[in-house]
């Protein structure tokens, strides 16, 4: 057992027991360090987090040419009142499941019945199919489009044409293995007379599977007459597939239970003891990142025994229909699964039939990816509630009492994060990647540590300026994949016409601003191709010219970059000019992710993430204060934030020139990266709620306002965000329009009266302030208290450009 401690640590780094010795394993015995050990990697595998899929189980037939000796779920053409379901049955099955919120219709089926039975090919035939594989094909594609139910199928061995077939119908497919030994095929043997049950046959269809990329489901059968060595031999081969092809999404671990009617009605069962001891055996053979199942209704009452093990999914789970393999074997009720599993110290969160990593389009069919991609959260599981950002929805109720529901954290990897955080030590990227990844009472813990920190720096005070966005053009050359903002040639479909203010529009919009008791214009606009920085120097001008007093926070890092780039000279110069000029302080927008990883897909030609903190990193040095910000819940994972988060809190630790972080969600409706189904549709509330707390913890000491936008978040979404680390709500914003072009339903302005009593019904103390965080005096909060509406605004039709006058595009690939 010594020998598997040494090992642990490198298996935590994905090192993984080589043959001889997971073969050594045979000869120990169960012990409280062997599932230690499996329990430690399977949490830094999957954190506190237990899977099921919740689905329909279809028996498509039970007729099987296979004779296996513990089987009870094959049957003769006497014993069925039909050789194969109608369809017009499956689709009933499926629409009670989908009502019923079931995502996942399982078809389970015997092998290969034509071969064996006349009456089946008599059948299959008079309908016009060759084999059941097509018609399990044809019954699996109505379900989907029918009921959008993701079809799972069981068919068993298949030929390379037969497995590309059914690819186009299902996302994802599974068989057991069972056994790879050959021995368990002879006389007296269980598998003897299947021919099916060949482990060169099955393994040579879970390579097939892997051939065309088919997301893979397989395990072993335990106590059917092998031994510890051949179920090791077993484990191993189906991981020298997977280590191949990458296609096993899941290994289950299946216990044999005897079933009467069978020729093994007598043997006995496989013991909880050996169960376990073969769960922390394929969890050491796999190790952390490898999904591991258990059947939850074979071996009722033992939820936290199997944990203790090392696994982390339960597999399927019907509240419709049974076991049809099992069927002496009743599903554990949701509640009760759901109650027993955070009994455990764990957290039950629904999945689909295919596994996150495998939602992408090198293993998915085109037909599944718009869909799935849409329903899913940043983990790749179902998203709980419709609640997106922007949209005039409630937060989810269940969530909402999670943020201020008690969690006691007294021990566990979150328990040690927080003493880290309260040392005074940075927290690392796995840290920021466990706390993003929690939920149940976790994401609790999680939201009342940041409360406490908010509590900690800012008191009660909630703190929001008086503002007007002035967007002076929605033209922009770049393409970035989220944006419904900026018009170009190619976006005739997206809101809006382009547009180009005169200088008199934005001079008109600054002065009403004072009047109606702003502070501050914050302004932005797409990258013009005939704007120069000498355009950003005179929008500056504009402003002060008509206002002296108002506060200019303006142009994002990517409008300083081109400004800088088309004068020919630095971005200290320039940054310098716009000083003089009468700038105030930068937005830290266009910053979207900070991870090159995603801004290749959202923003190719955008600048990249050194050139931004460039930006930012200049800014500071020459006196300007900026925010920070993040633009997430697209194609983005939770490292992605952590590298984000992390390259902020470095910056600013050498500047200390971030006055605030604003996290702002993906807005979907119009992105068109959404539209073309290559984006989720932004965060979840839990995730967006996260967002804010996580930034909390790991910016203590360093940046001291968090904001929530109630843009994108709505009103009762910021009032959530108070109470878990927030300390600011951003601008009342006259005039937004940026987020509003991207689909957000949340109005453009949130005036003053509003903001207060936001603020007071979440338990607050209001404090309207000013861009730098001073106080607002009086006499701006009470104009602005009794601003009356808006005048209509002016957006100026930008104009055609003389092709052969303009100017060469600057792009940050073309900058040194």
């Amino acid at each position: 057992m010594k020998s598997l401690y040494n090992n642990c640590e490198k298996m935590l780094d994905n090192y993984h027991l080589d043959c001889r010795e997971a073969l050594a394993l045979a000869d120990k015995r169960i012990t409280p360090e062997l599932l230690q050990i499996a329990s430690e990697l399977r949490d830094d595998g999957f954190g506190n987090v237990i899977t099921y899929s919740k689905k329909i189980f279809i028996p498509l037939t039970y007729l099987c040419r296979d004779v296996c000796h513990y089987c009870t779920f094959a049957k003769t053409p006497k014993r069925v009142e039909n050789l194969y379901m109608p369809f017009e049955e499956v689709l009933e099955l499926a629409n009670e499941g989908e009502k019923m919120g079931c995502k996942e219709a399982l078809f389970t089926l015997g092998e290969k019945p034509e071969l064996r039975y006349s009456k089946a090919q008599e059948f299959l035939r008079r309908l016009g199919y060759k084999s059941t594989l097509e018609y399990l094909r044809d019954a699996s594609d109505l379900v989907y489009q029918k009921t959008g139910l993701m079809p799972h199928m069981n068919p068993g061995t298949m030929s390379l044409d037969e497995c590309a077939m059914l690819r186009e119908v299902s996302p994802s497919m599974g068989m057991m293995l069972e056994s790879s030994s050959d021995r368990l095929c002879k006389k007296g043997m269980p598998h003897y007379g299947s021919p099916d049950k060949a482990p060169s046959v099955r393994l040579k269809t879970l390579e097939i599977s892997g051939q065309l990329k088919v997301p893979f489901t397989t395990g072993i059968l335990i106590g059917i007459g092998e031994t510890k060595e051949e179920r090791i031999q077993s484990l191993l081969a189906i991981r020298d597939v997977h280590e191949r092809y990458g296609n096993v999404q899941e290994v289950i671990v299946q216990n044999f239970r005897a079933k009467p009617g069978t020729k093994m009605r007598d043997a006995d069962d496989a013991s909880l003891e050996d169960l376990l001891w073969t769960i922390a055996v394929t969890r050491l053979i796999f190790g952390k990142e490898m999904s591991i199942q258990v059947p939850p209704n074979l071996s009722p009452g033992k939820i936290t025994p199997l944990l203790d093990a090392g696994i982390n999914d339960w597999g399927g789970v019907s509240p419709l229909t049974p076991d049809h393999v099992n069927p002496e074997a009743p599903w554990p009720h949701l509640a009760k699964l759901t109650s027993d599993t955070e009994k455990a110290g764990r957290h039950l969160a629904e999945r689909l039939t295919i596994y996150p990593d495998y939602i992408n389009k090198d293993w998915v069919d085109e037909k599944f990816q718009k869909s799935l991609l849409h329903s899913v959260d940043i983990d790749g599981l179902p998203r709980p509630d419709i609640w997106t950002p922007g949209e005039s929805i409630e937060p989810p109720k269940r969530d909402i009492s999670l943020i201020t529901d008690k969690a006691l954290i007294d021990k566990g990897l979150l328990k040690s994060i927080f003493d880290k955080s309260d040392s005074g030590e940075l927290l690392s990227s796995r840290d920021i990647e466990v706390l993003f990844g929690s939920r149940g009472r976790d994401f609790s813990a999680v939201c009342q540590k940041a409360d406490e920190l908010r509590r900690e720096i800012n008191g009660e005070e909630v703190s929001f300026v008086v503002n007007r966005n002035i967007n002076y053009t929605n033209v922009c050359y770049f393409k970035c994949q989220f944006c419904a903002f900026s018009k170009g040639k190619m976006s005739e479909n997206l809101r809006g016409k382009p547009y180009d203010l005169e200088h008199a529009e934005i001079k008109r919009r600054v002065k009403e601003a004072w009047e109606r008791g702003a502070t501050e214009v914050c302004m932005q606009g797409g990258i013009h191709p005939q704007y120069t920085g000498e355009t950003y120097l005179d929008i500056v001008k504009i402003v002060k010219d008509a206002v002296p007093e108002m506060h200019v926070h303006a142009f994002s890092p990517l409008e300083v970059w081109q400004g800088a780039a088309t004068l020919g000279i630095s971005l200290k110069s320039f940054l310098i000019r716009l000083k003089v000029a009468g700038l105030d302080t930068l937005p830290g927008t266009a910053a979207e992710v900070l991870d090159d990883e995603v801004r290749k897909i959202l923003c190719p030609d955008k600048i990249n993430t050194q050139q931004w903190l460039e930006v930012m990193r200049t800014a500071h040095e020459v006196g300007f204060k900026t925010t920070a910000t993040i633009m997430y819940g697209h194609v983005d994972k939770v490292r992605h934030w952590a590298r984000h988060l992390i390259r902020i809190r470095d910056l600013q630790i050498k500047t200390n020139g971030f006055t605030e972080f604003v996290p702002l969600p993906f807005v979907a409706q119009e992105a068109p990266l959404y539209l073309k189904g290559r984006a989720r549709k932004g965060p979840t509330f839990r995730e967006a709620v996260l967002m804010h707390a996580v930034a909390r913890i790991v910016f203590r000491g360093l940046i001291d306002n968090i904001q929530a936008s109630w843009v994108k978040m709505g009103h009762d979404g910021v009032v959530a965000c108070l109470k878990a680390g927030v300390n600011d709500l951003g601008g009342t914003l006259m005039n937004e329009s940026i987020t509003r072009a991207a689909g957000a339903a949340h109005g453009q302005e949130t005036n003053p009266n509003q903001m207060l009593d936001m603020i007071h019904a979440a338990g607050r103390v209001p404090r309207p302030r000013t861009t730098d965080y001073g106080s607002l005096c009086d006499e701006r909060l009470d104009t602005a208290k009794c601003a009356g509406q808006l005048s209509e605004i002016i957006n100026n039709p930008a104009r055609k450009y003389d092709r052969k006058n303009r100017r060469s595009l600057v792009r940050s690939s073309t900058i040194a």
